[in-house]
């Protein structure tokens, strides 16, 4: 345990005199770039027609219910605040 705890004290040490290691910055043309996009859209798992209507109609739905939940809860703590205001003058 101590020889590889000193063989890695040594690599670190090399490591830090050597400094920071430059980038490699591979530029690819735009053909290339395009055609590796398309390949990698190909594996993506696209939903189906059906899913998309079906998530689209439960992300309505919730959004609905959110917004009602929201403005019944500032509703009701307007009121009663109001009401709070209004009773102690």
């Amino acid at each position: 345990m101590r020889r590889l705890q000193q063989k890695e004290e040594e690599r670190a040490k090399r490591r830090r005199q050597e400094g920071p290691r430059p980038r490699s910055r591979d530029r690819v043309g735009v053909r290339q770039y395009f055609h590796e996009v398309r390949q990698e859209l190909k594996k993506v798992a696209w939903p189906t027609r059906q899913e998309t209507a079906t998530f689209t109609v439960v992300v309505l739905i919730v959004t609905a219910f959110v917004t009602g939940f929201t403005f019944g809860l500032d509703f009701i703590f307007k009121k009663s605040i109001l009401d709070l205001l209004t009773s102690a003058v």
